[in-house]
């Protein structure tokens, strides 16, 4: 009988399990079905890029699966029934039944946290949310106010390259804490001067309590006029995990063990950052360094188990952090595996910008190419079927 594997989602983590694990069953009884929302691979690293009016590749889920027999269904989850293991469409097929499900289904922009957000302020979390925001920015006057609310990566990142792109607006960052404070001294101070040369003011240590049509309302009482709002502060996992019975963390992350499977559903592996796994510095960071290892690894895992060989316990561990700051600049911080900064090892200016160019790229190739394939195990894996166990 048809071994059937449904892996939802593909970003980093799900189209890299789904591609693996055609690869290496590829000669076994197992049909691969990958769903997604949209029919294209979404290179979310580059969306400040798309945001600030630049063209990006175009990567269609069907061109990147030419060739693997993985079959693609366009479609967004609605539900997932864990006793009878089926997944509920809100398109053609409507249904699909698995024997084995990759939960990969990402996450997004945690617009509901603070009024006002949803109906007044942009993200930057998926393409069509950038398209938005690039659409607002282009329609902005010389002089008009920007306001990215959120310190972490995706806010740095898209304050430098809207300032980079528009030097006509004034583009000022709000975060609660301090700007790269996770950084190095020396990365600091790197990224310190790029924003002055760039002209991004920087508010620190500032609350937002509110997104109002005319700006931001501060937990001081002050009122800040900005003619748009970016919203770059906490993102959130769709809580299809926690409604269909997973065991998740507070955050609705999917628990998994140490192979990545679900701990209250085992024939459920949870990948990206809709799961928790567990890496060298404790709860794994929502990042594109982490997704697509778990991806890959859960293909590996998924095949070993399918196959009856003894698959390896995940080892997740960082390595650095790029950040683009514009497209001639940037930090890249190398950190030790459990994501700690290195104080002297930090690369700065034209070189970071052209390293977090080169691992993008190479991150795309890898998806072109997640290999290995394996034949042995399919083969295995028949012998199995026709023995009956």
């Amino acid at each position: 009988m048809t071994h059937r594997i449904v892996v939802l989602g593909a970003g980093y983590a799900g189209l890299g399990a789904a591609k693996r694990s055609a690869a290496r069953l590829r000669s076994a009884d197992v049909r691969v079905t990958l769903v997604n929302a949209v029919d294209s691979f979404v290179e979310r690293v580059r969306l400040h890029q798309l945001a600030a009016g630049q063209r990006l590749p175009e990567l269609p889920l069907k061109e990147l699966l030419a060739g693997t027999g993985v079959d693609l269904v366009v479609a967004r989850v609605t539900d997932i029934d864990a006793g009878a293991q089926r997944v509920r469409l809100d398109a053609a097929p409507h249904v699909l039944a698995y024997d084995t499900l990759v939960y990969a289904l990402g996450s997004g922009s945690d617009v509901d946290g603070v009024p006002g957000v949803a109906e007044y302020a942009c993200t930057v979390a998926d393409a069509d949310a950038a398209l938005r925001l690039r659409a607002r920015i282009r329609d902005l006057e010389a002089g008009a106010t920007v306001a990215v609310v959120g310190g972490g990566l995706t806010g740095i990142e898209t304050a430098a390259e809207l300032a980079a792109d528009r030097p006509d607006l004034r583009v000022g960052l709000v975060t609660r804490g301090e700007v790269g404070g996770w950084l190095s001294t020396r990365a600091r101070r790197h990224l310190r001067a790029a924003f002055g040369r760039l002209g991004v003011d920087t508010h620190e240590h500032t609350h937002v309590t509110e997104v109002t049509k005319a700006g931001l309302l501060l937990d001081d009482g002050r009122e800040w006029a900005a003619d748009a709002v970016v919203w770059a502060s906490g993102f959130r996992v769709p809580d299809l995990a926690r409604q269909a019975g997973f065991q998740v963390d507070g955050r609705d992350r999917m628990v998994v063990d140490p192979l990545l499977r679900s701990v209250s559903h085992p024939n459920v592996y949870g990948i990206g950052d809709a799961a928790a796994p567990r890496t060298a510095g404790g709860e794994s960071r929502m990042s594109c360094q982490t997704a697509l290892p778990m991806g890959l690894y859960a293909a590996d895992v998924i095949s070993d188990v399918l196959t009856g060989h003894e698959p390896k316990q995940v080892r997740l561990r960082y390595v650095w952090q790029n950040i683009s700051l514009g497209r001639r600049d940037g930090v890249t911080q190398f950190t030790r595996a459990d994501d700690s900064p290195l104080d002297g090892a930090v690369l700065t200016g034209r070189a970071s910008a052209r390293f977090k160019e080169a691992v993008t790229r190479s991150t795309v190739f890898t998806m072109r190419h997640p290999g290995p394939w394996r034949p042995d195990r399919g083969r295995a894996l028949r012998e199995s079927a026709r023995a009956g166990t």
